[in-house]
């Protein structure tokens, strides 16, 4: 299966609860991940990550679907050609 960049994009409403169960994912999937960024938006009590990929579609979306099962936490991505 021919391997897409992505752009992962995530809201995270509640970094303290949802903070572990994300690294661990993330972690999981640390074979595909080419670099990612998390800024704290303290002004509207958030956190807002990108996360950069190089992977199948399979694994991009199972990276997404395990990310968005998380409670609080909010998911998008796009992926190249």
């Amino acid at each position: 299966m021919k391997k897409r960049i992505s752009v992962i994009g995530i809201i995270v409403e509640d970094r303290k609860t949802a903070a572990s169960k994300i690294n661990q994912i993330l972690s999981d999937f640390g074979d595909i991940i080419v670099g990612r960024m998390g800024i704290p938006y303290r002004e509207k009590n958030v956190s807002v990550m990108a996360i950069i990929c190089d992977g199948t579609t399979d694994e991009i979306g199972a990276l997404t679907g395990k990310l968005g099962q998380i409670k609080n936490v909010k998911v998008k991505s796009a992926i190249t050609n």
